[in-house]
């Protein structure tokens, strides 16, 4: 009896799910019609500009007092953007509303509106989420030390990240912790924070990532250790170690980092994954001390500085420079 009313349940949930799927398409195809008709419009010379713009504020003041808000003349500018924007139909996905297509069309760059398409519809984001990625500038951050074309790729589900450096943002953006970046809290504050929010930490790291255990306990001759967060990357086929440090971290953090990936690899993993990664998810770093700490060769061990707030344009710029700066400095080394 109640596998059979679970099942129904089931049946009935997926169903009023496509229903919606279904009518939101809808109601986005039209909104592309009618930016489509407006643009026809428009095309007829622009010595027609004037009139057009008093026509659509004479068609939207008909339209909103028949169908309501939802055809202001705004609105009704945003469909003429969106058909302009997106010119092939076919090419519009059911997975998306047309509030995030509002969203959408907002980006200018074309490869990187095209990740966040990918992206969005791969993960499922709600229209919240995707402003949140798209505020915490996620495409800027992967493109600070990755190849345009192999992150478009990963986006667009042509290709799986094949290394390590492909999933590990620096910074990682916490700002839905709530935490301020003024108050006193240790690294247990900051942990709970993230397992309270594990959702929003989840959606933060990305693809293929899923949560193992907190506080993982290993006993190496004696001597106990914890590690702070685990986690697991199907698409890297491989585990994730996360230690917190609510300070600028030292040689000897990431050394202890080391050993931690160190046990996973020789004891946990099975023979058909790949190399335990390790994150370092601090609140201050040199790099200069990191590149020295760790071995040339290294692909294991990262350090990622965590933000509590959005990163503003300007922060990020600051960024860029400085990896074309690393980047010039390699090829001249």
């Amino acid at each position: 009896m109640k596998t059979l009313l679970n099942d129904i349940r089931e049946i009935i949930l997926q169903a009023r799910q496509r229903a919606v799927r279904s009518v939101n398409h809808e109601l986005t195809v039209a909104y592309w019609n009618i930016g489509r008709r407006l643009v026809e419009e428009e095309q007829q010379g622009s010595s027609r500009a004037i009139y057009g713009k008093a026509l659509v504020e004479d068609i939207a003041s008909k339209l909103t007092a028949e169908f309501g808000s939802g055809f202001s003349a705004n609105n009704l500018w945003r469909m003429r953007d969106f058909f302009l924007t997106f010119p092939n139909l076919d090419a519009l996905s059911q997975e998306l509303t047309w509030t995030h297509y509002r969203t959408l069309v907002k980006i200018k760059d074309p490869d990187k509106r095209t990740f966040y398409i990918s992206e969005a519809v791969k993960n499922a984001w709600s229209v919240r989420q995707l402003k949140r990625q798209i505020d915490s500038m996620l495409y800027e951050r992967l493109l600070l030390s990755k190849d345009k074309e192999a992150v478009l790729a990963v986006a667009k589900g042509e290709a799986n990240p094949t290394r390590p450096q492909d999933i590990i943002k620096d910074p990682t953006v916490l700002e839905f912790l709530g935490l301020k970046p003024q108050a006193a809290y240790y690294e247990s504050d900051l942990e709970q924070a993230i397992i309270t929010h594990l959702q929003e930490f989840l959606l933060e790291l990305g693809d293929g990532f899923s949560f193992v255990a907190r506080q993982k306990r290993i006993n190496l001759g004696g001597d106990e250790f914890r590690i702070d967060l685990v986690f697991y990357n199907r698409l890297l086929q491989c585990f994730v170690l996360f230690d917190i440090k609510t300070e600028k971290i030292t040689h000897g953090d990431l050394g202890q980092l080391q050993m931690y990936v160190n046990y996973y690899d020789r004891d946990v993993k099975a023979d058909h994954e790949n190399p335990t990664i390790g994150v370092l998810l601090c609140a201050d770093k040199n790099d200069v001390v990191v590149q020295y700490s760790l071995p040339e060769s290294n692909t294991q061990v990262f350090a990622s500085k965590y933000q509590l707030h959005l990163p503003t344009e300007d922060q990020l710029k600051l960024e860029v420079r400085k990896e074309l700066t690393r980047f010039s400095n390699k090829k001249q080394g």
